[in-house]
């Protein structure tokens, strides 16, 4: 954004310590992902601003998978993850994974049970909840609490030989049962899974729980600044903990809000469903809000940081508009994209004093936004075009500026036209519109001297290319489907996909994945991954204008 803008929150914080030669003006962030799934716009938020903060700061960022549960996570989704990162346009200084860090966790389990902070309870996890108390009431020791630190070795050291089946055990730490806060009631710090691991493969059936392993891998990599969302605030007296108890170096952890947007869901859950039950394609269908979804539909990754940038960091909870996100994709699809004719819904126009069999090229602009236009394209044209059928009325009202009988119009980049009648089939459909066309009047060396308000695109019907073009629209009908009642998928929007036969101009046969188009007049098109030579596919990113509602959004103030 070319505006300035205040400092958000965290970059007063971090210039607070940079200014106080804390961490001798390091800073080193991160993005942890567990590689359960595909990221999602929510990510790219995190991701923006961690790998910002290292950027503005000349610090780094770590990308560090967060794989201590064998059972969810794939090498698929590590792959999707770094590819996400990749194309939002930023590099990790070091590819690190949890897993990484197995020997040194299970060590400072150990130091942690030599200290008497941790033992290994045999009870249910039902009984362990029960016993956790509730947040009025402080919870009540068990009797396996009072383990010896010899006893406590002995068995951990079991679990990790494999001795037990999962869930006959767990490690606990020794923290507090009459905390106030829950999460330092004893927590658990390793579970028994029986499980292949990605990486490690068999090595290991036993596994730390989240709450262990992060802290202690943002200390072990000395990060300065362990950027969370809200809901890891009750967790970071636990965070602190650990480290404070372990003697490690100091890493702090900051929450800000997580990203919700109007008209989806951003549990890694829900979209799980959404593709097990085939309500989408895949992950990367065009209308998710994984970050794959939206590079396919043809989001480029300047929009997505823009928005970032546009929504800010923040303390408090709040839902941005899906509008917003559309706003930046069009501003920045608008500067950068060539246009290209295509109709959607065709009906022929016949040329009637346009020589039959004869042709001629005409040339356009491939991008009237950039100055000189970004060179230009051929495009072929006769007597016989296919235009929209919204184009063309039988009866015009006033103030209609395209086609009538009667009435003329501009065809784009070539000549004017003058509807003379129209042909229906026998169901009473328009199915020809006949026109005669002024010679002189053509586009760059007009000598008609005759002027229409009116201009229309077209495409030659003897040179078209026919395309399948899918137009998608909000998954939700509802602006937040997770907090209505009954199932979230109840409020998925039927009308979120409509495919359609069009016919494009011929150069479009060039189009490029990932190089979205504007389709003049109709909205920016992306070429979808099923377009092959014989048949091309393309995905609406996003029509021209915001048709939910009027006016642009405005960027929040400050960011914060």
């Amino acid at each position: 954004m070319s505006e300035e803008r205040s400092l958000n929150f965290i970059e007063e914080i971090v210039e607070a310590d940079i200014s106080a030669g804390k961490h001798d003006g390091r800073v080193l962030t991160r993005f942890p992902p567990e590689p359960n799934g595909y990221l999602h716009i929510g990510h790219a938020k995190s991701i923006c601003l961690n790998f910002g903060l290292a950027k503005k700061y000349n610090g780094k960022t770590n990308l560090r998978f967060d794989d201590t549960n064998p059972v969810k996570e794939d090498v698929e989704y590590v792959d999707s993850i770094k590819a996400d990162v990749k194309w939002l346009g930023f590099d990790w200084a070091q590819e690190l994974y949890a897993s990484d860090y197995f020997d040194q966790l299970y060590d400072f389990a150990v130091t942690l049970i030599k200290a008497d902070l941790a033992y290994v309870d045999d009870s249910t996890a039902e009984e362990i909840a029960a016993q956790k108390g509730t947040p009025t009431e402080p919870g009540t020791p068990n009797q396996f609490r009072s383990r010896s630190v010899e006893e406590n070795l002995e068995l951990f050291a079991d679990m990790k030989a494999g001795k037990y089946p999962d869930g006959a055990k767990v490690l606990r730490a020794k923290v507090d049962l009459a905390s106030p806060n829950m999460h330092l009631r004893d927590p658990l710090m390793y579970r028994i899974k029986h499980a292949h691991h990605h990486r490690t493969g068999d090595a290991w059936c036993i596994y730390p729980m989240y709450d262990f392993a992060h802290g202690q891998s943002d200390a072990i990599e000395k990060i300065t600044h362990s950027i969370c969302t809200l809901e890891f605030i009750p967790h970071r007296a636990l965070y602190d903990w650990f480290i404070e108890q372990l003697s490690l170096f100091p890493s702090h952890q900051y929450e800000m809000a997580r990203l919700n947007m109007t008209y989806t869901v951003m549990s890694k859950r829900k979209l799980l469903k959404l593709v097990e039950e085939g309500h989408v394609e895949d992950w990367d269908d065009p209308r998710m809000p994984t970050i794959s979804g939206m590079r396919r539909r043809g989001y480029p990754a300047a929009s997505i940081r823009e928005f970032c940038e546009r929504i800010g960091v923040a303390k408090r909870e709040n839902m941005i508009d899906l509008s917003l996100l559309e706003f930046c994709v069009r501003e920045d699809l608008n500067k950068n994209t060539w246009r290209r004719m295509a109709v959607l819904d065709p009906i022929k126009l016949v040329i009637t004093n346009y020589p039959e069999g004869q042709s001629e090229v005409l040339v356009g602009e491939n991008n009237p936004e950039v100055e000189g236009g970004d060179g230009e394209r051929e495009i072929p044209f006769n007597n016989e075009l296919w235009i929209e059928r919204e184009d063309f009325m039988e009866e015009p009202p006033k103030k209609f500026f395209r086609l009538g009988v009667g009435l003329s119009v501009r065809l784009k980049n070539a000549y004017i036209v003058k509807c003379e009648s129209f042909v229906k089939d026998a169901d009473g459909n328009v199915t020809e519109v006949h026109c005669t066309y002024i010679p002189q009047s053509k586009s760059g060396s007009d000598t008609s001297g005759i002027n229409v308000k009116g201009t229309i695109h077209w495409v030659s019907v003897a040179q078209a290319k026919t395309a399948e073009v899918r137009l998608y629209d909000r998954l939700f009908r509802v602006e937040d489907p997770s907090s209505e009642d009954g199932d979230f998928k109840e409020y998925l929007n039927p009308d979120s996909l409509q495919i359609i036969n069009a016919y494009v101009e011929p150069d479009l046969a060039n189009a490029e994945m990932g190089k979205a188009v504007q389709f003049i007049r109709k909205g920016y098109f992306n070429l979808d991954k099923h377009s092959t030579a014989d048949k091309l596919v393309f995905n609406r990113t996003v029509t021209l204008k915001d048709g939910w509602k009027v006016g642009a959004p405005q960027p929040p103030k400050g960011g914060a």
